[in-house]
């Protein structure tokens, strides 16, 4: 069984990624987001476990990849969970598709990151980090075992620091948790001071699983929730959406905010490309070249 896969989003006709390769070392994700989508597909989908022989199956599959197309660490589980720490699979994955000249995009929402700016820092790579919110007793109830806000704006401003480019996700957007305009301002406001590029928006899609996490765990929520998904929203492919026209005003909103920090925007499966002022949805085009350092400083692009 391959490790490296062309990346399919369910043949989404929202999604606008470019092509790319999906690699995950983990399968299942213990930070147990509550509004996650993997349960939905995933057997014990907040069971993190490793895959069996993944850096022999990675180095045998990339045997076969084509250099052109970039790896997108991770989509399903997030390459900076806590089994990170101990196993170092990211690390190593990383540190050798760096050296064997593929460009890599990394998505998490784990300051671990910042652990590995020793590999990023030479090129090939972008680090796509999500906050969600500044609020951390919001965060703590939503994605229990993540980072908190304040030590992923200080991961994505060691690694600009260190001229890595990054973006950032402010994914999912959820109706009465996470949307309300002046906390996006702060959010956004912290995003752009931590040396960002670019942000992507997106809303919270529906699945009943995580639906009945949501509102378990914000009961005041239901009614307000139930009417805008069940009500007003749409189904799209057997995922409830918000309505078209609310989901539309809401990242319009996001997108003219981000854009008056000097910062590029996009949406993730929402379907409105012309909010899309950045060159890729995703982030992959802050992807450096590869670069030549000798005693940490930069002689020559490669």
């Amino acid at each position: 069984m391959n490790v490296l896969n062309l990346f399919d989003p369910w043949k989404s006709e929202f999604c606008s990624c470019p092509v790319k390769y999906s690699l995950s070392p983990y399968t299942g994700c213990l930070h147990k987001c509550l509004y996650c989508y993997i349960t939905s597909y995933i057997p014990k989908g907040f069971e993190a476990r490793v895959k069996k022989n993944f850096l022999y199956k990675l180095k045998r599959d990339l045997k076969y990849a084509d250099k052109s197309i970039f790896v997108s660490m991770a989509n399903s589980s997030d390459p900076y969970q806590p089994l990170e720490e101990k196993m170092n699979l990211t690390r190593e994955a990383l540190r050798f598709l760096l050296e064997n000249d593929f460009k890599v995009l990394i998505i998490t929402k784990s300051d671990l990151v910042s652990r590995d700016v020793d590999i990023l820092k030479l090129g090939g790579s972008s680090v796509s980090l999500t906050v969600t919110s500044l609020n951390e007793d919001l965060l703590h109830i939503l994605e229990p075992y993540t980072s908190s806000p304040k030590e992923r704006i200080n991961a994505l401003r060691k690694l600009s620091s260190s001229n890595i480019y990054c973006s950032a996700r402010i994914d999912p957007l959820i109706p009465g948790l996470n949307d309300d305009f002046e906390d996006l301002k702060r959010l956004v406001e912290e995003l752009a001071k931590s040396g960002i590029k670019h942000v992507i928006g997106s809303t919270y899609k529906v699945k009943p699983d995580s639906f009945l996490r949501l509102i378990t765990a914000f009961p005041e929520l239901k009614h307000t929730l139930k009417k805008l998904y069940f009500t007003y929203g749409e189904s799209i492919k057997g995922v409830r959406y918000l309505s078209k026209a609310f989901r539309f005003n809401l990242l319009s909103k996001l997108k003219n905010l981000v854009e008056s920090y000097g910062l590029t925007f996009s949406v993730c499966r929402e379907g409105f490309k012309t909010l899309n002022s950045g060159k890729s949805c995703d982030g992959s085009h802050l992807i450096t070249n590869r670069f030549k350092y000798y005693e940490g400083k930069l002689l020559t692009a490669l």
